[in-house]
């Protein structure tokens, strides 16, 4: 049986060339049913109806309140659909870091034949079944929508609230990222961080709260690894399952993986100076620990962009007693301005990023940085953090 796909976006588009197309699609931005190259069938979203359909599929990104959700009767996830063929798996989220960890993993575990995908970009339906590990970035979306599969290993990253809009709480964006520890198993690893609302579950649960816990627990020399901050914490947390899995860690190969653009990324300018593009920091937890990274240094902070109605008090609470100026930009600057006058931070209205690193280039010194780290995501201004990254460099390239 075929199912009712929600959305005509990646991961969907992935499950109907699985099945071999001719699968019925709904998707917000069909304005009038037609038939792709597959031979699916895609119709916009208000023609949907419900008691024709056995077994529906979402895109992760819709929301609980979408009304496809809410009508579906028999709703499941990506993750749900492929839970029989799903082979050993480790889940892997949290709010900043998932990705980079999720990697690191993948760079560690590929010599045993480990695959990964998920939010990282690779949809379930083009995963290798016959691998012997599934390697999976896991978003709260994804997490929320997901109720039969269930991971062998779970590796939750420290997690601030986010996607606020989506969930509709902090409260509940924790329990979707708690929900999997309900359906694991006995013997089953969760390595969660400390301090949240556990629920009742049956796998052997591991609270963290720090680098140096997880040094101790599992054995790992963290002087070894090249990784700083949050990096180092990520690799950490990588090198903990291949000791839980396999008795295994091998500094070496963590050392030699090599991280993502667009992660505090640096480069120097025609003067020398320091621009850190860390464009990928789209919430509160990334900035907060870019900047405890250069902590040692001035910090000139670019900010600001769609912040997807997150609470950034903790974030002007750690800025109130640095050596900092930050200058805004994005839809959310008047938010970031008010913020800024009631913790006493120096601050300058730049409006969008041309003008900050204009800005910027006038006071910077040799012994300062310029950090793009917006605590936001990009829409408002960019196609996406890929975007806002390049752009930041294309400007300092030009200056003189």
């Amino acid at each position: 049986m075929k199912p009712t796909l929600f959305g005509y976006g990646l991961t969907t588009k992935a499950i109907a060339k699985k099945l071999g197309g001719g699968c019925t699609f709904f998707d917000d931005k069909a304005t009038k049913p037609y038939i792709d190259e597959d031979n699916n069938q895609i119709f916009p979203s208000h023609l949907f109806d419900a008691t024709n359909s056995q077994l529906e599929v979402t895109t992760p990104s819709f929301k609980p309140s979408h009304p496809l959700i809410k009508s579906a009767r028999n709703l499941i996830s990506e993750y749900d659909f492929f839970a029989k063929d799903m082979p050993f798996s480790i889940w892997i989220s949290g709010t900043n870091g998932k990705t980079t960890t999720t990697q690191m993993l993948q760079h560690l575990l590929k010599k045993r034949g480990s695959v990964a995908g998920g939010n990282i970009g690779t949809p379930l339906a083009n995963l290798d079944t016959k691998a012997p590990i599934w390697i999976l970035e896991s978003s709260s979306f994804t997490l929320h929508h997901t109720n039969i599969a269930s991971p062998n290993i779970y590796l939750l990253l420290p997690i601030t609230p986010d996607h606020i809009d989506w969930h509709g709480t902090a409260e509940q964006y924790e329990a979707d990222k708690l929900k999997p520890l309900k359906t694991m198993k006995e013997g089953e690893l969760a390595l969660i961080p400390k301090g949240l609302n556990l629920p009742q579950t049956d796998a052997f649960v591991v609270e963290y709260d720090s680098i140096e816990f997880l040094e101790n627990y599992f054995g790992i020399d963290s002087s070894k690894i090249k990784f700083k901050s949050a990096f180092l914490e990520d690799a950490i947390l990588a090198l903990a399952i291949t000791k839980t899995l396999f008795d295994e860690i091998d500094y070496n190969t963590i050392n030699d993986f090599k991280l993502d653009r667009h992660r505090q990324e640096e480069k120097k300018d025609k003067l020398n100076r320091l621009w850190v593009n860390d464009s990928k920091a789209t919430n509160l937890d990334a900035t907060i620990q870019a900047i405890k990274g250069y902590s040692d240094r001035f910090i000139h902070l670019i900010i600001g962009g769609d912040d997807k109605g997150a609470d950034l008090t903790p974030l002007f609470k750690l800025l109130e007693n640095r050596n900092i100026h930050i200058y805004t930009i994005g839809s959310n600057s008047k938010r970031l301005i008010n913020l800024a006058k009631k913790y006493n931070i120096n601050y300058t209205d730049c409006q969008n990023l041309k003008n900050a690193i204009s800005i910027i280039s006038k006071y910077l010194t040799k012994d300062e940085v310029a950090l793009l780290s917006p605590a936001a995501a990009s829409y408002d201004q960019f196609k996406s953090y890929k975007h806002r990254g390049e752009e930041f460099f294309k400007f300092i390239d030009k200056i003189d």
